[in-house]
């Protein structure tokens, strides 16, 4: 009997078209599957769409149709992209599905009949976007900690969930399972900032009266909260039946949960490896064995945003590179645990250099010399050197090295595992010059020799790669002719030899063709200009030229009651318990203050040291998550926020008019 591998994207929210960063998850998770299916693994491989909550509501409302029909357009286009990008999955769900809600419906009546949810009143902060409740203390400005966007405040009647009672049950878990969580920082974070607090673990709101989109409780004002529904995604897709212990589920449940691991963005591990692992403890159900948060893809150093315009498409990069184009850059360029970049700069150069060079000339070059000196027949190889050995070695390595990385999700490094060996056998092309072993009829027997170890070797890498370029490993394959295409064929020094020999080989065709850098880059960078300037116009349009509301004017001596005056930054730190904030230590020349500003998603603590600023001198102190800060910088702007700085030689103290 196989072993299974259960494995899951987060299902993305259907409000608008994926970006090349939400895109990659399903790439990577793609990869991953279509790895353990190689090794033999009964691999299920589950994603989705998250349906639900009060933003898909407002944007069916603004595009005239009801959230479901808004919903079920988004979804498809999302499916749409996944299947051109090559996904394997095995169960597509939408969280409209009538087995999902009921599911849901017994899960939340369950949880309040076992006494883990309670009535009262919420009172707090709102991110629509975020489709996330904040506390006062995890808020500065008004502003999400998360995504930056505005807030809104307000209370009403809710319904909560007692993440306290399970929390010390989770730390447990997680200290004596230390994969549990990965990479190791994303743990520490969740650990340090949300469970090992002050306080401990806040109870979570889990309905909302503001909206009807979403799957309704038996109270009728009361729709349940996105988190709890979308989260429980993983096991209604393999139809569990919250009235049923463990045991009586289906056998397709049995067979599958636990999960194997669950492949998420950094953005949402606070839901999957904090909220999700206590609702399934509720449930008495085991807990997944793993939960990946990777990184983001950036647009260069910038994070993607379509309000900006900087966004790339994963479908619409297919158009110039191919999906194997565009899925070998995803998987090869994004780092285990910090953020990827993406720009058409590199992905034109990573196209050029790994697939066109590397791997396409490889190839091509190989079958070529096949045909011209063998006419296609593969030879025995009869006429061993040291050389052979040096590159058979760098095979058994290859693949030695690849298991490793892709059984802990070092995905990139696995693919560079493979593109080390096919280098290995570009430059054993140079060091054994089959054109020159042609020319002497003593050294054909040589001559085949080494062509049949390029010819290994590249049924090697084929191999290996389908994972990652399924279409260009089979095509490799195709080309030479052989019916030894399994992971089981290859991996020791013992195996190196599937190609038999007396098979002809396949006529060579190119794999990818060669881009003209500066041309493409040309055409693609005046496209990103042409999308970041209209989305900069959209803007400017949505803001101008309205005077805001309650804006009154205000006399001289109103103005100048406010006192600023001109500081030096000191020392500058960030504030462990909120990801927005930096404490500053700043000279006024007079004496020195503590000031806490929210900038930390602008500015690095070590970018501000010792540059001068404008500070409101005289607002009276306030407390921000247990620190005072005794002053205000002065900075402009919402989305991008710029603090002022001042010359060097300003003096410190300078009164400010």
């Amino acid at each position: 009997m196989r072993e299974k591998f259960y494995i899951t994207t987060a299902i993305p929210y259907a409000s608008g078209k994926p970006h090349f960063g939400n895109t990659y998850e399903v790439i990577a998770t793609d990869a991953m599957a279509r790895y353990k299916r190689a090794r033999g693994y009964d691999v299920f491989f589950c994603t989705g769409t998250d349906e639900h909550g009060q933003k898909i509501e407002t944007l069916a409302a603004q595009n005239g149709v009801t959230p479901q029909e808004y919903a079920n357009g988004i979804s498809s286009k999302i499916q749409q992209i996944w299947d051109q990008m090559g996904s394997t999955y095995d169960w597509f769900i939408h969280t409209t599905d009538d087995y999902h809600v009921k599911a849901v419906e017994k899960m939340f009546k369950r949880f309040y009949d076992q006494g883990d949810i309670y009535k009262g009143y919420y009172e707090g902060w709102y991110c629509t976007p975020c489709e996330s409740f904040f506390t006062e203390s995890q808020v500065t400005d008004g502003k999400c900690p998360d995504c930056g966007r505005s807030l809104e405040k307000g209370k009403e009647e809710a319904y909560f969930f007692k993440m306290s009672k399970y929390a010390d049950r989770l730390i447990e878990h997680i200290e004596k399972n230390p994969e549990f969580i990965q990479p190791e920082s994303r743990k520490k974070e969740m650990v340090n900032n949300f469970l090992k607090v002050e306080g401990g673990l806040q109870d979570l709101c889990v309905t909302r009266t503001n909206t009807k989109w979403g799957v309704h409780t038996f109270d009728p004002n009361h729709v349940i909260y996105v988190w709890l529904d979308a989260l429980s995604n993983y096991i209604t897709a393999l139809g569990y039946d919250p009235d049923k212990s463990f045991e009586e589920q289906s056998e397709h449940f049995k067979k599958y949960w636990p999960c194997d691991v669950h492949v998420i963005g950094k953005d949402v591990l606070r839901f999957h490896t904090i909220y999700w692992p206590i609702f399934l403890m509720a449930l008495d159900l085991p807990l997944p064995k793993q939960i990946f948060g990777h990184p983001w893809f950036n647009f260069g150093v910038d994070k993607m945003s379509k309000s900006r315009g900087n966004v790339i498409y994963a479908d619409e990069l297919a158009e110039r590179f191919g999906v194997d184009g565009v899925r070998y850059y995803a998987l090869a360029e994004m780092p285990f645990a910090s953020d990827g970049s993406i720009t058409y700069e590199s992905v034109i150069k990573r196209f050029n250099t790994d697939l066109v060079n590397n791997l396409g000339n490889l190839v091509k070059r190989t079958l070529d010399m096949q045909k011209k000196y063998f006419d296609k027949v593969v030879q025995a190889p009869c006429e061993k050197e040291a050389l052979d050995d040096e590159l058979i070695a760098s095979a058994v390595r290859a693949y030695d090295s690849l298991i490793k990385n892709m059984d802990t999700f070092h995905v990139a490094d696995a693919v560079e595992d493979i593109f080390e060996m096919l280098s290995r056998a570009n430059k054993y092309i140079d060091e054994t010059t089959p054109w020159t072993l042609a020319k002497d009829e003593s050294k054909r027997a040589r001559l085949g020799t080494v062509l049949y170890n390029l010819l290994e070797t590249i049924r090697w890498g084929a191999v290996m790669l389908t994972p990652f370029i399924p279409d260009t490993a089979e095509e490799i394959l195709a080309q030479l002719g052989t019916d030894k295409v399994t992971y089981d064929t290859i991996g020791t020094k013992a195996q190196f030899g599937g190609m038999e020999s007396g098979n002809a080989v396949g006529d060579s065709k190119v794999l990818f063709a060669r881009i003209d850098e500066a041309k493409l880059l040309a055409e693609l960078e005046a496209a990103m200009a042409a999308k970041m300037a209209e989305a900069e116009a959209k803007a400017k349009a949505a803001q101008a030229p309205e005077k805001p509301e309650g804006c009154a004017l205000i006399g001289i001596e109103d103005f100048m009651n406010v006192e600023l005056r001109s500081a030096q930054i000191v020392a500058c730190e960030r504030v462990q318990k909120a990801k927005k904030l930096l404490k500053l230590e700043i000279d006024l020349g007079y004496e020195k203050r503590q000031v806490v500003s929210g900038i930390a998603k602008f500015y690095a603590p070590e970018d501000l040291i010792g540059k001068k600023i404008i500070v409101v001198a005289n607002l009276k102190p306030a407390t921000l998550c247990g620190i005072e800060s005794q002053g205000m910088i002065l900075a402009s702007g919402e989305e991008q926020v710029r603090v002022v700085f001042l010359a060097e030689d300003t003096p410190l103290g300078e009164r400010i008019r």
